[in-house]
């Protein structure tokens, strides 16, 4: 289904300017902007792919990654194709670098529906930038809010204040997911923006809404695993967000035009790991290396392990109803508590009819 678009502003000579991310395409009568899914057709700018999906799965909200929102719940994610990044290591290239319009047939209603019928707590807009098919995530969000369900965006925050304030409409939690860093020459090279100067104002913007917020960082072995950059980002990440903000360290796999690489040493996580913490991160964690003890929420007041995890799955919760660590009594910023569900049926993909 091709819908107008919402996020854009009318130029002179036909032309349209895009306000839906930081790259502001402006896009002459009949082109379509760097994501391949949003076109100029007479004058306006349409959302190709408003309804198309192309990946739907029920996950883990472990899996995000979002460890302090709703623990143990099952969430419904579902992408579109098309994407406002380039990534050379992109897992999910099949559909975030395919420029084309194509996907199953599925209203926001239907959306909502699904998401009840496999009993998730929560949508996930993710696997492509979902910044790219906001319209389409914005209408599925607001009625989900209304039914009592959450929203997630799983996102590079390479967007705009335009459209953080269509997030804020619906928007619970998003996991921003800094790559090599943020590191200028990395984003260049291997992601295709000039800076990440648009993701930390994104990032100001969610703050201010109100949205639940951590960060990942992808660290990428040879080429986007400077310590010293990291040691920038946690400052940042503790002056402007707080040092409560959970922080996650992902360890890079090969994949798509990076595929000769190796796997990110754990000791790279690691060293990753101990700087955020010395800057004054309270909860710091190594992700995509199940069973390593960085996987663990461990209380800031004493130290001792408060949940304890295993790749998406958790293996013992140690707080309180209200998230007390039950050995000291600090309180332990997890939005929600341990799920009666949790760790069921929680990773299965969703067919829907093309």
């Amino acid at each position: 289904m091709i819908k107008e678009a919402q996020l854009y502003q009318q130029l002179t000579g036909g032309r349209v300017r895009c306000t839906a991310c930081a790259r502001y395409c402006n896009i002459p009568e009949g082109k379509v902007g760097y994501c391949g899914i949003r076109q100029n057709l007479k004058g306006r700018l349409h959302l190709l792919v408003y309804g198309k999906i192309a990946a739907s799965h029920v996950d883990p909200i472990e899996k995000k990654p979002l460890t302090h929102y709703l623990p143990g719940t099952k969430i419904f994610s579902i992408s579109t194709n098309g994407c406002s990044w380039s990534c050379a290591y992109c897992q999910n290239y099949d559909m975030s670098q395919r420029r084309v319009v194509e996907g199953a047939d599925a209203t926001p209603e239907q959306i909502v529906r699904l998401a009840e019928q496999y009993a998730c707590q929560s949508i996930a807009y993710t696997y492509n930038e979902p910044t790219i098919f906001l319209e389409f995530a914005h209408d599925a969000g607001v009625i989900a809010r209304k039914k009592g369900l959450h929203n997630a965006f799983v996102s590079n925050g390479y967007a705009t204040p335009d459209a953080v304030k269509m997030m804020s409409v619906f928007l619970d939690a998003i996991t921003v997911d800094f790559k090599g860093n943020g590191e200028t020459n990395f984003l260049r090279r291997y992601v295709g923006v000039p800076d990440a100067a648009p993701i930390y104002q994104t990032l100001l913007d969610l703050k201010n809404a109100k949205v639940h917020i951590e960060i990942t960082d992808l660290i990428v072995p040879t080429i986007g695993d400077d310590v010293q950059e990291a040691r920038k980002l946690s400052r940042w990440i503790y002056d402007n967000l707080g040092p409560d903000t959970p922080t996650h360290f992902l360890r890079f796999h090969p994949d798509f035009k990076l595929s000769h690489l190796p796997w990110t040493p754990v000791q790279t996580l690691e060293r990753h790991h101990e700087v955020a913490k010395a800057e004054g991160l309270k909860y710091v964690y190594v992700g995509n290396a199940p069973g390593h003890p960085l996987e663990n929420t461990y209380c800031a007041g004493c130290g001792s392990i408060v949940v304890k995890r295993y790749g998406f799955d958790i293996a013992g919760w140690y707080m309180d109803k209200n998230n007390n660590c039950l050995n000291c009594g600090e309180h332990i910023p997890i939005v929600g508590t341990l799920s009666q569900s949790a760790n069921g049926d929680r990773f299965f993909p969703v067919m829907l009819e093309q």
